[in-house]
């Protein structure tokens, strides 16, 4: 009769389940600081496109109804579905005479020292007909 050898363990040692455990906490941890980036980029760009959405409305509004605003500065509400915000309208002369800059500002009327887009335009006087 041979002697019998002990078996050698099988499974893994609680000093190896506990790096495991590190490792994979660390991986989860990284995923949720990702996740909470990603939400917050997310409301960031939506306000980015609803912003520019009321800029645009606004200058649309200008060449199809064929304006030549006077020049000065005012402010009116430009809501974008749930979105509270503030549009902020500058009328520059240019120096061609025919031709007046117009820049329209989005603000978030929750915070009105942050502007969310600026867009430009040039608008022609209209000819008489």
């Amino acid at each position: 009769m041979r002697p019998r050898r002990p078996h050698a363990a099988s499974g893994f040692t609680l000093l190896e389940v506990l790096v495991a455990l590190v490792i994979v906490g660390t991986a989860l941890g990284a995923g949720l600081r990702a996740v909470g980036s990603l939400t917050s980029n997310s409301a960031g760009l939506r306000s980015a496109m609803m912003a520019t959405w009321s800029a645009e409305n606004r200058l649309v509004q200008i060449r199809l109804g064929r304006e030549f605003p006077p020049v000065g500065k005012r402010n009116f509400p430009c809501a974008q579905g749930d979105l509270q915000l503030i549009c902020e309208e500058e009328v520059i002369t240019s120096p061609n005479p025919q031709l007046r800059r117009i820049e329209v500002s989005v603000f978030d009327a929750e915070r009105p020292e942050r502007r969310i887009v600026k867009l430009i335009q040039l608008v022609l006087r209209p000819t008489r007909t």
